[in-house]
């Protein structure tokens, strides 16, 4: 089998089910991950030495079932790093590099710098921080102690130091930790009821403890951390949020009446609501 075979066929097979941006996205990565293949390799289109039909075979069904990619592959990319990934954490997404691009570009002049993850999952934000921001030192917590072996796994991965707890902030305070510069959440911020809406990749394989909320109280992780934050944060100190697209207006509010005095709604590159940044001065 060829490069150029192989990701003609993964291509058509795909593209029923996912489209064709998709499934060529998907294609690219299987063979980049998988069979190490660089852009150079395809054009020469040079045998493959490890292919087995067996195994393509295998992979091909467990894609045509919905599997996300990231979880056959065992990893994914977020910010030109390498993160495992699995059934325990949330893929990382292009929407949550936004917000750490936002935060790096709003503190890459301070040092050094405190800084909290709460809900680091797969350990994205606080490692792809931690990297950017190398003076820092940057702590991390999850309700997951499944996720957050995953996270420790992907600190040691990229080369950084992340001080990881289990805690579960709906349950517990922060007083055991420092005050901090920066503390960044990507909480659950789902609805139950958007289920039925969502991709089927994502509502069989992906934690349903991240992704969602009672309909009744969507924001209750917004509150909770605006809370906790308001508190634990410097003087100068600023809060991130990754937010649900629908629900800008609400959070923002909800940051304000909780005390937040500086606050600002971040579009992402689709124009959706995504991020907010707040602060006490």
């Amino acid at each position: 089998m060829t490069p150029k075979k192989l990701l003609s066929k993964l291509k058509s097979e795909l593209k029923p089910i996912y489209g064709e941006r998709e499934a060529g996205n998907i294609a690219s990565l299987v063979l980049e991950t998988k069979y190490q293949l660089s852009t150079f390799q395809l054009i020469d289109n040079q045998k493959l030495t490890n292919y087995s039909e067996a195994d393509f075979d295998l992979l091909l069904e467990r894609l045509k079932n919905n599997e996300p990619v990231q979880h056959i592959l065992g990893e994914g990319e977020f910010y030109d790093l390498r993160f495992k990934v699995n059934s325990e954490v949330l893929i990382p997404r292009p929407e949550t590099e936004e917000l750490v691009h936002l935060i790096i570009k709003k503190h890459k002049k301070q040092s050094p710098l405190k800084i909290l993850d709460i809900g680091t999952g797969t350990g994205c934000i606080a490692i792809s921080l931690a990297k950017n921001l190398p003076q820092s030192e940057v702590f991390a917590l999850d309700v997951s102690p499944k996720a957050l072996e995953t996270a420790k796994q992907n600190a040691k991965l990229n080369s950084v130091k992340v001080q990881f707890s289990v805690l579960d902030i709906l349950e517990n305070d922060l007083e055991a930790l420092p005050d901090f510069d920066v503390i960044v959440s990507n909480p659950p911020y789902i609805p139950n009821q958007e289920a039925q809406k969502m991709a089927q990749n994502v509502i069989d394989f992906e934690p349903k403890l991240a992704l969602f909320v009672p309909d009744n109280d969507y924001l209750i992780f917004y509150r909770r951390i605006a809370e906790l934050a308001i508190r634990k944060l410097n003087k100068k100190g600023v809060l991130y949020f990754e937010i649900h697209e629908d629900f800008g207006k609400e959070t923002l509010d909800l940051v304000k009446r909780i005390g937040f005095t500086n606050c600002h709604l971040y579009q992402d590159l689709n124009d959706r609501d995504r991020m907010i940044w707040a602060s006490l001065v």
